[in-house]
């Protein structure tokens, strides 16, 4: 089994900064993609940004320029900074890991909060 624990969600004012990390645990033979998602009230969950084993990053286009996901695999930790904050970037964030223990499975965790508001 896999845990996903993240860290670092809070309460920020428009314009201000956040930075997420997402640990892995567990029986992990190896990570492939790693990455974050959101959902807001009402809303469908929706991709924010992902990193793969290479380095490869996508990210959503409304992140684009203010959201920077990466990886440390010596940790087994995805970062998601996030700058320039605004109202509509309130929602849960969800830490997600595609990860080979025995089998390969996708995993995420709990959620944190992030909260833009003045």
């Amino acid at each position: 089994q896999v845990q996903l624990v993240e860290s670092g969600g809070g309460l920020v004012q428009p314009g201000g900064s956040l930075r997420l990390s997402c640990a892995a645990s567990g029986s992990i033979r190896a990570i492939y993609a790693m990455g974050w998602y959101r959902q807001a009230p009402g809303k469908q969950r929706e991709l924010v940004a992902t990193v793969t084993s290479g380095g490869s990053t996508n990210s959503a286009e409304s992140v684009k320029g203010r959201f920077t996901v990466s990886r440390d695999d010596a940790k087994n930790t995805v970062y998601l900074q996030m700058n320039s904050l605004k109202p509509e970037d309130t929602a849960v964030y969800y830490c997600n890991a595609v990860v080979r223990g025995v089998l390969v499975n996708n995993y995420w965790g709990q959620g944190t909060q992030v909260t833009v508001s003045s």
